[in-house]
């Protein structure tokens, strides 16, 4: 009996032989892959929106809020110091997150089309309230909408990408 070792190392590459994880371990770690990482800032852009408005007396107060200087760093160049903000702080979570989802993406599993499906629904609503809602009108908004936008953008592709890659590999 001949072994045709062209089919098995195609075989392997493609994970036929790889042990299946145990169940609990693949339920946990796959509400993990699914969450949109990107949710984080933005739930935290909206808290501080509505305690914003609840405070405020317009609805332009979310940008108060968000430019409001949290603490100044002082720069090597004479007399120049760096003000951070809280939208500093939002971008920079959300910049964070967006580089984990990024590597999430390169998956083509089942849970990884949920997370590109949670993560264009988190860009729907995240573009609505920056449209429709005057709290969300700022520039920190903006660049945390245009990264789930991002997130959307390289899920999907990168899944449609690495699935053709698997289709090809398999002629």
């Amino acid at each position: 009996m001949a072994v045709d070792r062209d089919l098995i190392a195609k075989e392997a590459a493609i994970g036929m032989y790889d042990e299946p994880p145990h169940r609990d371990e693949k339920r946990g770690s796959a509400l993990l892959v699914a969450f949109p990482l990107l949710l984080i800032p933005v739930a935290i852009y909206n808290l501080l929106a509505i305690i914003a408005m609840l405070g405020g007396t317009d609805g332009g107060s979310a940008y108060g809020v968000t430019t409001q200087v949290l603490f100044n760093l002082p720069m090597p160049s004479a007399g120049t110091h760096w003000a951070v903000s809280i939208g500093d702080i939002i971008l920079f979570g959300a910049l964070i997150c967006l580089f984990f989802e990024l590597l999430k993406s390169t998956k083509s599993d089942r849970v990884a089309i949920v997370n590109h499906s949670l993560s264009m629904i988190l860009f729907i609503v995240c573009l609505v309230e920056f449209l429709l809602l005057r709290p969300f009108a700022t520039s920190t908004f903006f660049l945390v909408t245009t990264m789930t936008l991002m997130d959307v953008l390289a899920g999907f592709i990168v899944t449609a990408i690495s699935a053709r890659k698997d289709i090809d590999f398999g002629h």
